[in-house]
């Protein structure tokens, strides 16, 4: 395994020749090869009209969707294409019984979507999994928390604000022996860390292009375990989850057997060409690949910010780091808007500025930003 050279790869990406992009678990930068798919969409758009999509379109989303179940390590009908993952979890939440069990164990870290949705639903319980560091959750506490009345463990499996790696396949030993589910919003994993769900063994995890896979928005992709889908029979549905989709019945009803059940409308087709334009750069470059590269800017940037009397919000091992850095601040708001009028785009969250390199970063890059940040501490 070779790490890729960023500067084979930097004409790709149009933005990070105006701009010090350091800003990837926000937004992937959008690569040249992203938008010729889009333009592809485009012109079959004009060529086609509608019967684009039997021409073309569907034949794509199921490329999508093959890529999507090469990098995750299993098969394409185990993978459903959604709109987003409060879409992916909407449908996964109207399929479980909430009768016999009710707890859903989160992390005190994790994104507010996951945990919003079990909030809302009546009679479902919320426990909240503390961080002893403020980075990362010990494992050991996950354990005390799961219990005959947990229903499911969901979970991140990279902290969106500490960069912190969860061990989901220890996580998932602990929810399975407790008869529970393990479902992982993978979001800010896909694209930066290999991910095999069959190797860790969980029952439903979730990513998109958004982010590290160089896509954009619009899309969730959500990987349901064969064993598990017929056990789960969503509340929820749309036309592309029927079996017989284009018979056009509103008399009979029939979930798909794979996991196609838990899609609902008609895919953004255009974000499916997008998504194919990043996710053919990050099959090229490959996962492990990527790993390497971002682990060496990663450790880079930590030791610069360190060496310069900054306070890093992280795991303490670098092989629980992912390129998600936190670095503490007074004003990360004002700081970042510093830096952008420098032609420095990274992002804050409270009390800390979020810097994330990806591989096409250099480490001339890393360093620029670090100098800025000392450069806007002195009076």
């Amino acid at each position: 395994m070779t790490a890729p050279d960023p500067m084979h790869w930097r004409e790709e990406f149009p933005i990070l020749s105006r701009k010090t992009y350091l800003n990837s678990c926000s937004l992937g930068a959008l690569s040249r090869r992203a938008e010729a798919r889009i333009s592809q969409f485009h012109d079959d758009w004009h060529h086609h009209g509608a019967s684009a999509w039997y021409e073309t379109w569907v034949g794509r989303i199921e490329e999508l969707r093959g890529r999507v179940a090469g990098m995750l390590n299993t098969r394409a009908n185990e993978i459903a294409m959604t709109h987003s993952t409060s879409a992916a979890l909407s449908s996964l939440g109207s399929a479980l019984d909430y009768g016999k069990r009710n707890r859903i164990v989160v992390a005190e870290l994790d994104f507010p979507t996951l945990v919003y949705q079990w909030m809302v639903k009546p009679g479902v319980e919320v426990v909240r999994v503390p961080s002893d560091d403020g980075a990362t959750v010990d494992p050991a506490r996950f354990a005390e928390a799961i219990d005959e009345r947990t229903l499911a463990v969901a979970t991140s499996h990279v902290f969106y604000a500490t960069g912190a790696i969860q061990d989901v396949k220890r996580l998932a030993g602990l929810a399975h022996a407790a008869g529970a589910l393990m479902v992982v919003d993978g979001y800010q994993a896909l694209g930066q860390i290999p991910v095999d769900v069959q190797a860790d063994d969980v029952d439903v995890y979730m990513g998109g292009p958004l982010k590290w896979l160089l896509g954009g928005p619009g899309l969730c992709y959500m990987y349901v375990k064969q064993d598990r889908i017929a056990e789960l029979t969503p509340t929820i549905a749309g036309w592309w989850a029927a079996r017989d989709q284009f018979g056009f019945d509103n008399t009979h009803f029939e979930f798909r057997d794979d996991a196609r059940r838990f899609e609902l409308g008609t895919p953004a087709a255009h974000m499916i060409h997008s998504a194919l334009g990043g996710q053919e750069i990050i099959d090229e470059v490959g996962v492990p690949a990527i790993r390497q590269r971002n682990a060496a800017l990663t450790e880079r940037l930590i030791e610069r910010a360190r060496a310069a009397g900054f306070r890093i919000r992280g795991a303490a091992s670098p092989e629980s780091r992912s390129a998600i850095v936190m670095v503490a601040h007074e004003d990360p708001r004002g700081v970042v808007e510093h830096l952008a009028e420098r032609g420095i785009i990274v992002d804050h969250r409270p009390g800390h500025v979020r810097i994330s390199p990806h591989f096409y970063n250099t480490e001339a890059e890393v360093d620029l930003v670090i100098d800025e940040l000392v450069a806007w501490r002195k009076p």
